[in-house]
């Protein structure tokens, strides 16, 4: 998602009433369907939308990025296959539900 080509789109409809009521709000209901405020509300909603999927895009990617480097991950996933083969050989020390 790119917040900026959004933003750059919807700025010229924005300039052009001026002012606009935000979406939703009794006063931008109030006004007709080509009214050029309601469609200025419509495209700034649009672009703030943008911004936050942007912005929990990069969040997600930092995370993914920390949980990456937190722990080697390769190893892990050998003492998973490890236990898994030592208890497919020894049925014995499988653990049974409570």
């Amino acid at each position: 998602m790119s917040w900026l080509s959004v933003h750059e789109f919807v700025a010229p409809v924005l300039a052009r009433p001026g002012s606009f009521p935000m979406i939703g709000t009794p006063e931008w209901c109030a006004l007709a369907d080509d009214h050029p405020a309601k469609l200025a509300a419509i495209f700034d909603a649009a672009q703030h939308w943008a911004l936050r999927v942007e912005a929990a895009q990069e969040a997600l990617a930092e995370a993914s990025h920390s949980i990456s480097a937190a722990e080697d991950w390769s190893d892990i996933a050998d003492e998973v296959r490890r236990r898994q083969q030592f208890h497919a050989e020894n049925s014995w020390a499988r653990r049974r539900p409570a």
